[in-house]
């Protein structure tokens, strides 16, 4: 969509919503914008409100209707739109799966490593220049840290660490699939994290993630010799039914951690200032629209 008109702020946090969060702000209280990007559409319009006391900017990432599937989602535009409008922060939520028994349903995990699984997504700014983004670890520690300490305040199940295994999807996983995951070391499973989380770190954003563990992936037992406590395996409806009963405590958490971001936040610089500015130079001069009253 091609835009004309300007939002008249910078939105210095964004939020990206996972599978069961569509809306953030409450109704009539939030603007609506559309971002023309280099890259085509965004998954959903932007909508600006204000969380905790500060101003962000929420992007659902399989849109407002769950019509985008995993291999399909558009996260260059996604991260150059929250980009253009100033972000520097991004919180992402993520429904995952379960592959260890540590990480049962209804658990909250503030996710610190990733295993990449999957393939054909463009997964850089940097096709026309070299450059080789540092990513040993790929969410901000400061957010991180800030993460951690707001959801232990919550009376809620927590993990403060996790290794999330990316797979292409939109299937789920086979049995033999799960187990050999596990085994290598994975916690969570998601179809989403990557390349997002690479892609706004090229662009000089810094993320941290809050995962949902909705469901026991494949049915693992919490211990291999364990069968008996075997959970059936996943599927997209109980997946959903799962995230409408926790959207509450979801949201929430959302907002802990959106309060707890220093306001003197700056992201770490993982390639040089000068490549990241020279790809998103354009978006510090958004172009957009206010598209509706939400």
């Amino acid at each position: 969509m091609t835009t004309t008109g300007a939002v008249d702020e910078t939105v210095g946090i964004g939020v990206i919503g996972g599978s069961g969060l569509y809306e953030l702000f409450e109704p009539g209280t939030a603007d609506e914008v559309d971002v023309d990007t280099p890259f085509g559409p965004t998954s959903s319009p932007i909508t600006i409100g204000t969380m905790a006391g500060k101003r962000v900017a929420f992007l659902t990432r399989h849109g407002r209707a769950h019509s985008v599937a995993p291999h399909r989602i558009n996260h260059r535009a996604n991260i150059w739109a929250l980009r253009s409008l100033g972000v520097r922060a991004v919180v992402s939520s993520s429904a995952v799966g379960g592959l260890h028994p540590d990480y049962a349903p209804g658990t909250f995990v503030v996710t610190d490593q990733l295993i990449d699984r999957t393939w054909g997504r463009a997964d850089t700014f940097f096709e026309d220049a070299v450059q080789h983004l540092s990513f040993a670890d790929p969410f901000d520690p400061v957010l991180r840290r800030a993460a951690v300490t707001a959801i232990e305040q919550l009376d809620v199940p927590f993990r403060p660490t996790g290794t999330c295994v990316v797979i292409q999807g939109p299937r789920f996983s086979t049995r033999a699939e799960s187990l050999w995951m596990r085994q290598a070391g994975g916690h969570t499973i998601n179809m989403t994290m990557t390349p997002e989380v690479p892609l706004a770190a090229e662009l000089g954003i810094g993320t941290v993630n809050l995962s949902f563990v909705t469901d026991a992936d494949a049915g693992l037992a919490p211990a291999e010799d364990d069968v008996d406590a075997a959970e059936a395996p996943v599927t997209h409806g109980a997946v959903m039914e799962r995230l409408a009963r926790a959207n509450e405590v979801i949201v929430r958490a959302i907002g802990s951690i959106v309060a707890a971001i220093p306001d003197d936040y700056t992201p770490r610089e993982l390639v040089p200032a000068g490549a990241s500015e020279s790809v998103a130079r354009s978006a510090d001069a958004p172009a957009t629209t206010p598209a509706a009253r939400s």
